[in-house]
C-alpha cells in the first residue's frame, strides 16, 4: 500500500491521473520485488512515451529511502526492490500489531448485512451453504476493517408454507385452540409441535395441495387470515418460529456462523400499511387485475423489468412487499439506520432485488446505489447440475455436515494427527477440519461462480484446500513450541534469502488483499493471499533450518519470521471463520 501512494505521488507529480501508479508484486520475482505498469498507460491516454515517463518517474523515486533500486524494463515498466531493513519491519508490524500488517478501510461505514435466510418448518440445505458462509465471512472481514455491521438472518416466515403448516396441524390436531375463531390468548407457553413435526408436516401439505386446488386454496386463505392478524394463527406461528430458530441455530453453530438478529418477515408485518401509503401518497400505487402494483420500467432500459407488486389480488403480500417494509424498519429503527444495505442471496434472485432496490429509490426511501445484492452462483454435483442426493432430494444440511466430520475422521486415521490427544480434542480437531474443508472450498471460488462438490477433495491435506492451511498452521505451532522447549527466544530479523524475502513481500500483501476482499465482496482474493502465504512458508520449511539453525542470529531471526506467518495466517483464518487447533 505504501509503495501505491508514493507511485501515485508521483504520477501525480508529472500531471498524470493518480490511478495510473497502482503497485503489484512482480510478474519477474528474479529482477524485483513489485512492479507499476501505469506508464503504458498514461503514455496512452496522453500520446506520450511510456519509457519517457517511466524514466522521469524513476527520477522522483529512486530516492526514497525504501527502494534498494528503481529501474525501467521493457517498453515501460517501472521495477522495485526494497531494503531488507523495510522488510524486517514489516514482518515486526505483522507480528506485534492487532491487525497482522492490515490497515482499516479509508471510509467505514454503517452496514445491514442480510444473509442466511433460511425458511421456518423446512430443514437447511446445502443450497444455503454459500449464503451462510460468504455473509458471514463479509461480517467478519467489515468489522476487522473497521464497519459498523448489524447482521440479519431475515427468517421466511409468512409465506405459503405457513397457511400449509396451520392446515395440516388443524387436520392432524382440530382439537387445539388455535384453530377457534374465538380465540384470542395462549395461557401455555409451550409448543403443540417440534422440529420433526413442522419437517413432517410441511411436505405432506405441500404434496396434497400440488394434486388439489381446494386444498391449496385453503392454505392460501390461511395466509391471508395469519397476514389480517387473527391471534390463533399469529401464536402458532410464534410457535413455528422458536422451534425452527432452535434447529437452524444448531446447524449454524457448527459452520461457526452468527447473527446479531433473527428477525424475520413477520416482524415487518406491520409496517405494511405504512409501505403500501407511501406508494400511494407518491403516486406511484395504481390498481392492476385486482392487485396493487408499482410500474418499475423505465425508458432507458434495454430489458423488461416487470411490475412489482405490492399487494396480490387476493389481498396477501409476497416477498416484495415484506422486503420493502424491511427496508423500511431499518431506515427507521435506531438500532439501523445504516449506510449501505447488503443482501447475501443467490444470483437467481438478481431481479427480485433489481425491482426492490429501485422501488425503494422510487418512493424515497434510500438512493438505489446505497443497496447491493451479493449474488453466488450454486453448489453443483459431479454431473455439473445443483447437487443432490443419490435419492434425487437436496442434501439437508445437517447430513451434509455429517459427511464432512466422518471424512475429516477417514482423513485422520493411518496418520499421526491426533495421534496423543484425548478423545475431546481429537473430535474437535476432526470438527476444525470438517468446517476448514466446507467453507474453504466455498470461499476459494469466485463468487459468482458455481462449484464442483467433491467432499474428498476438500478434505485433503495437499493441494489448494482448508485442512491443508490448518495443517501449515499447527506445523508453525509445533515448530515454536519446541523452539521454545529447547529455550530458544525471538528477536531481531534479517532477511538473508530469497526464501525469506519471498515470505516477507507476502506477507505485507494481507492488506490489500483484505481491502479488495471488501471492497469487491470477494472472499476468494483472501483465500488466494492464505494459500500463497502457507505455500511460501513451506518453501521456507522445506530448505531452511529454523529451530536446529545453529548460528543464533539466523535461528532467532527464522523463529521470528515464522510467529509473524503463524499470527497472520491465524488471523486470516479467522476471517474466514476457520478455526486453528493447537496440535493435528
Amino acid at each position: 500500500m505504501e509503495l501505491s501512494v508514493l507511485c501515485r505521488g508521483a504520477f501525480t507529480k508529472l500531471g498524470f491521473a493518480p490511478k495510473w501508479g497502482d503497485v503489484r508484486i512482480s510478474d519477474r520475482p528474479e529482477l524485483a520485488d513489485f512492479q507499476c505498469n501505469g506508464a503504458m498507460g498514461a503514455a496512452k491516454v496522453t500520446k506520450g512515451n511510456p519509457r519517457e515517463i517511466a524514466g522521469s518517474l524513476k527520477e522522483i523515486l529512486q530516492s526514497e529511502p525504501i527502494f534498494e533500486s528503481v529501474s525501467v524494463a521493457g517498453p515501460g515498466f517501472l521495477n522495485f526492490r526494497v531494503t531488507t531493513k523495510v522488510l524486517s519491519e514489516r514482518i515486526e508490524e505483522v507480528r506485534t500489531t492487532a491487525m497482522c500488517g492490515a490497515s482499516p478501510a479509508e471510509s467505514p461505514e454503517k452496514i445491514v448485512l442480510d444473509f442466511g435466510g433460511p425458511n421456518v418448518a423446512k430443514p437447511m440445505h446445502v443450497g444455503h451453504l454459500r449464503s451462510a458462509v460468504i455473509g458471514d465471512t463479509l461480517q467478519r472481514l467489515f468489522r476487522f476493517l473497521g464497519d459498523e455491521v448489524v447482521s440479519d438472518t431475515h427468517l421466511g416466515d409468512w409465506g405459503l408454507q405457513m397457511g400449509h403448516l396451520i392446515t395440516e396441524l388443524e387436520d392432524e390436531r382440530p382439537d387445539l385452540p388455535f384453530f377457534d375463531e374465538n380465540y384470542r390468548t395462549s395461557q401455555s407457553s409451550e409448543s403443540p409441535v417440534n422440529i420433526d413435526d413442522l419437517g413432517r408436516l410441511y411436505p405432506l401439505a405441500s404434496k396434497k395441495a400440488q394434486v388439489d386446488a381446494k386444498r391449496m386454496e385453503r392454505s392460501q386463505r390461511a395466509v391471508a387470515s395469519l397476514q389480517s392478524g387473527r391471534q390463533g394463527y399469529l401464536d402458532l406461528l410464534k410457535h413455528f418460529i422458536d422451534v425452527s430458530v432452535t434447529a437452524l441455530k444448531k446447524d449454524y453453530a457448527f459452520l461457526n456462523v452468527t447473527f446479531d438478529i433473527w428477525k424475520g418477515e413477520s416482524d415487518v408485518n406491520s409496517l405494511i400499511p405504512v409501505v403500501t401509503e407511501l406508494f400511494e401518497k407518491k403516486g406511484l400505487a395504481e390498481k392492476d387485475a385486482g392487485a396493487v402494483i408499482v410500474r418499475l420500467q423505465t425508458d432507458e432500459d434495454s430489458k423488461e423489468i416487470p411490475p412489482l407488486i405490492l399487494v396480490n389480488s387476493r389481498g396477501g403480500t409476497g416477498y416484495h412487499t415484506t422486503d420493502l417494509a424491511t427496508i423500511y424498519d431499518r431506515l427507521t429503527n435506531e438500532a439501523f439506520t445504516p449506510d449501505r444495505i447488503i443482501y447475501v442471496v443467490d444470483q437467481r434472485q438478481a431481479l427480485h432485488f433489481e425491482q426492490v432496490f429501485r422501488a425503494t429509490d422510487l418512493v424515497g426511501l434510500m438512493p438505489e446505489n446505497c443497496m447491493e445484492h451479493i449474488g453466488f452462483g450454486t453448489v453443483n454435483g459431479k454431473d455439473g447440475k445443483p447437487f443432490k442426493t443419490r435419492e434425487g432430494g437436496v442434501l439437508k444440511l445437517a447430513d451434509l455436515e455429517s459427511m464432512a466430520l466422518n471424512e475429516a475422521n477417514k482423513r485422520m486415521e493411518g496418520t499421526s494427527i491426533a495421534d496423543d490427544v484425548t478423545d475431546g480434542e481429537k473430535e474437535n480437531i476432526a470438527r476444525c477440519i470438517a468446517v476448514a474443508a466446507l467453507r474453504f472450498a466455498d470461499l476459494q471460488n469466485v463468487r459468482t461462480s458455481n462449484y464442483i462438490f467433491d467432499l474428498e477433495k476438500f478434505t485433503s491435506f495437499e493441494g489448494k484446500t482448508g485442512p491443508y492451511l490448518l495443517y501449515a498452521a499447527v506445523r508453525i505451532k509445533s515448530l515454536l513450541r519446541r523452539a521454545k522447549r529447547m529455550g530458544y527466544e525471538t528477536g531481531k530479523v534479517t532477511i538473508e534469502s530469497k526464501a525469506e524475502r519471498n515470505l516477507a513481500i507476502i506477507l505485507d500483501r494481507f492488506s490489500r488483499a483484505c481491502l479488495n476482499a471488501r471492497e469487491k465482496r470477494s472472499p476468494h482474493i483472501l483465500c488466494e493471499h492464505l494459500h500463497n502465504l502457507a505455500q511460501f512458508f513451506s518453501a521456507l520449511y522445506g530448505t531452511h533450518p529454523i529451530a536446529t539453525e545453529q548460528e543464533e542470529g539466523r535461528r532467532v531471526s527464522r523463529l521470528t519470521i515464522c510467529e509473524a506467518v503463524l499470527k497472520q495466517l491465524v488471523c486470516g483464518l479467522a476471517l474466514l471463520g476457520i478455526e486453528v487447533p493447537e496440535r493435528m
